[in-house]
């Protein structure tokens, strides 16, 4: 398989340099080429990816069709597609043996939201009242988190957005907070004088005790060992607030970027303007946040209706 190692590494480097997307994005695409290697190895397949044909390929798609559901199996050859594009662009191939590979059909899934009143109640919870058994350190780390789901649901962020948000990415007398986003691109976000006086207070109360290392002098949010957040420290402790208070649904970080977006709909926001704050390339990709409920949309017609 030396020729598809060869291959798909210059792949990623196309993806990285030419598509500028970001790490993770490269590793996911990489991935979806990976299965297939993976699948060729496990049935003695020696066979170049300049040579694969529609057949080998319909037969690996139906081999993952049982442990994937058509959402994931619509990712990958999705996936596919592309990495056998690159090698039509690179002049490796003159085709491609997606040609005629269908996409299951896939309904368009409608993100979870919070409401307004489930978000006061996360964030809530996190106790800012030290205790006398409790040191310095717990009480900082409780009102970091505090700021942190504040700042995701005002800004509107992802969690990689969040996690490598900089001090010196804070521009809180224009009103702005300078965001990085997916394949480096970056954008201008309004914030709110409630969120820069959680972010201030985080920085003077909490941040400014922690002995910080070498190359995170200008993170802003840190842990305990004064180094940048992970993604799945993110996704923890909201889960953990989550439960603590008897929340029945499943949530993640993107959860509060989801009902930022619809709240900003609900109270009567352009989508051109939240394709903006949320860094959408297309605004088709916005338009999701269309699925206002049935409920509101009642208000809606009852409201602005010339003959309501």
């Amino acid at each position: 398989m030396k020729s598809w190692v060869k291959i798909v590494n210059d792949y990623k480097t196309y993806l990285k340099i030419e598509r500028g997307l970001a790490a993770n994005s490269v590793t996911n695409y990489a991935f979806d080429v990976q299965r297939l290697t993976d699948y060729l190895q496990l049935n003695n397949m020696e066979i170049s990816p300049l040579k694969i044909d529609e057949e080998i390929i319909q037969q690996f798609i139906y081999h993952v069709a049982g442990e994937l559901n058509p959402r994931s199996r619509a990712r990958l050859i999705s996936g596919l597609k592309s990495f056998f594009n690159f090698l039509i662009f690179e002049d490796y191939r003159k085709d491609t043996p997606m040609e005629l590979i269908e996409v299951p059909k896939i309904g368009r899934k409608l993100p979870d939201t919070l409401s307004t009143d489930e978000i006061d109640r996360l964030i809530a919870a996190i106790d800012l009242v030290t205790t006398e058994k409790e040191d310095n350190q717990a009480q900082g780390l409780r009102q970091r988190n505090r700021t942190m789901l504040e700042t995701l649901y005002s800004c509107g962020l992802r969690v990689s957005e969040l996690t490598t948000l900089k001090l010196s990415d804070l521009y809180f007398d224009e009103g702005f907070v300078k965001i990085t986003g997916k394949g480096n691109k970056q954008r201008f976000v309004p914030i709110g004088s409630f969120t820069q006086k959680y972010i201030t207070l985080y920085i003077k109360e909490a941040r400014s005790t922690l002995t910080i290392k070498k190359g995170h002098e200008d993170t802003l949010f840190l842990n305990r060992r004064g180094s940048g957040l992970t993604r799945a420290m993110v996704f923890t402790i909201i889960k953990d607030l989550a439960k603590a208070i008897n929340l029945n649904k499943v949530i993640s970080p993107h959860t509060f970027r989801h009902s930022f977006a619809t709240h900003l709909l609900e109270n009567g926001a352009d989508l051109r303007s939240i394709q903006l704050m949320l860094g959408h390339e297309s605004i088709t990709t916005t338009e999701i946040y269309m699925h206002l409920d049935r409920k509101f949309l009642n208000q809606v017609l009852n409201t602005y209706h010339p003959r309501r």
